[in-house]
């Protein structure tokens, strides 16, 4: 059913101003199919009508660089990398490179999930709560990887773990609000998959294979549900051991109660995963635009890193945000099915599967401290040069090109230590002491407090006219010290569906 008409049937029924919020599965943004209502920036009602795009439609950029982070408005920090990440949460050096897998695996090869697995992180331990339209725990691809309630009887009728749900063996359905959580849409099955399919040699192979899925369901059949469905989902998803949430869902309008479930599961160290939006917004959606506070926001690129025009962008305000495979997606689907989907529905769960792997390698990481090792090893953290200049090593260039007290000589001895080898090793960690060396007139430009605001586009510009007030060329070193040449307003071509 398309979005339209299923809003139009909602609001029949509950005569009522709302702003949807959907699941964020793909769809053409060429077609409108927001509905334009009075108050719509501004409604905050925990009965806003929840549903989920079209996934038989299909699903852009400027490029501001904040600070001198690896941040900018369109992808955030890049491509999540899971090799990085889980390294980094090991304490061990990014793992070694390992032979691409291929065909519909291409999405686990592009955020290196193998590179974690053969070093035997898997997602072993760890319960991701898809929180969605349901699962299909039946589902071949799925079944040995369902989290079941183990403090409860099945069928007997009775709340055995005191919980305050009857039977919720596999989950609850907060939508009809029972304990029937299976996926009549596709969706939550879809999304499934892609966090722990098993790794069996069919079907689809799971970014943190051996990982528990805990299904959720506070979306109907149609993908249609409320604010208030999706708090009680996350909040239920805390109490009863999930260690990480995946939200591929969102709307225009913020809600406290949402935002509220969020921050108490920030609070319980469970990491929340929110698809950015399919709108090409220049923002995320709700609840993704929250992740400047807790929890991850997705985009969504393609098999070649190119972001599609449909993904919501990052912003120009910091946020957590990071980009995972999200473009004809390869997964599974209800009754032992497959399909591909496109959408930062699809992005998410990759990201939710690589926190996964994290958690399997270091279970005592925090919200902050996932959120902080996921964005510094994402893709931007490689792809810029700047980002990652260590200051200590150019005052020892500096230095070093000095010590003759010749300044003539700094365009020749400066453009000999600052390669791009040598400022590919670099970090910020020290700048007043490059200036300490007897530079005064950088001093004036290149101090603490100036490089904190600097971005990445102007750190050459300000080299270059301290330089220049020494009478010296700096052709050279400019070269050098720039932003990487990465386009950021790609838009793919094809059809999106």
């Amino acid at each position: 059913m398309l979005r339209n008409d299923v809003n139009k049937n909602l609001l029949s029924e509950k005569q009522i101003n709302v702003s949807s919020i959907s699941s964020l599965d793909s769809f053409n943004t060429k077609n409108d199919y927001s509905l334009n209502f009075s108050g719509r920036s501004s409604y905050n009602s925990t009965d806003a009508d929840v549903q989920l795009l079209n996934k038989n439609d299909s699903e852009t950029t400027s490029d501001t660089t904040a600070s001198i982070s690896n941040y900018n408005s369109t992808n955030g920090y890049g491509l999540i990398n899971a090799a990085a990440a889980v390294s980094r949460a090991t304490g061990q050096n990014t793992f070694t490179d390992v032979p691409d897998l291929g065909g519909n695996n291409w999405g686990a090869d592009l955020v290196k999930a193998p590179e974690a697995w053969a070093q035997g992180y898997t997602g072993n331990g760890v319960i991701v709560a898809v929180v969605d339209t349901g699962v299909d725990y039946n589902h071949e691809d799925l079944r040995n990887n369902i989290w079941t309630n183990a403090n409860e009887i099945a069928g007997n009728g009775i709340d055995d773990d005191s919980n305050g749900y009857i039977d919720d063996n596999y989950g609850w359905n907060f939508s009809d609000k029972n304990n029937n959580t299976l996926d009549n849409n596709g969706h939550g099955t879809h999304v499934s998959g892609t966090i722990a399919g098993e790794n069996n040699n069919y079907g689809v192979t799971g970014i943190a294979y051996n990982a528990k899925i805990m299904p959720v369901k506070v979306l109907n059949d149609s993908g249609s549900g409320s604010y208030n469905s999706i708090s009680k989902g996350i909040r239920y998803a805390v109490d009863n051991g999930a260690n990480v949430i995946n939200l591929s869902l969102g709307g225009a309008s913020s809600n406290r109660t949402l935002e509220a479930a969020i921050d108490y599961a920030s609070s319980k160290g469970v990491i929340v995963v929110m698809a950015a939006g399919n709108d090409g917004d220049s923002l995320p959606d709700y609840p993704a635009r929250y992740a400047y506070k807790s929890g991850i926001a997705v985009g969504a690129v393609d098999r070649n890193n190119n972001m599609p025009d449909f993904s919501n962008r990052s912003g120009t305000n910091e946020i957590a945000y990071v980009t995972a495979p999200g473009v004809k997606v390869y997964s599974s689907v209800p009754n032992n099915q497959y399909a591909t989907y496109s959408g930062t529905s699809m992005a998410a769960p990759h990201v939710a599967g690589v926190v996964a792997l994290m958690l399997s390698a270091n279970s005592n990481l925090s919200d902050a401290q996932v959120r902080q090792i996921v964005t510094e090893t994402a893709g931007n953290s490689t792809q810029t040069t700047i980002s990652s200049l260590n200051i200590s090593n150019v005052s020892s260039a500096v230095s070093q090109a000095m010590s003759n007290d010749k300044l003539l000589r700094i365009k020749t001895q400066a453009t000999k230590y600052l390669t791009p080898e040598t400022i590919s090793s670099l970090n910020n960690s020290d700048v007043g002491s490059v200036i300490s060396q007897g530079i005064t007139k950088i001093t004036n430009y290149l101090t603490p407090e100036t490089i904190s605001s600097l971005s990445n586009s102007n750190v050459g510009s300000v080299i270059s006219q301290a330089m220049s007030m020494m009478g010296v060329a700096t052709a050279k070193t400019a070269n050098y010290l720039t932003p990487s040449e990465i386009d950021y307003k790609l838009t793919n071509p094809e059809l999106w569906f």
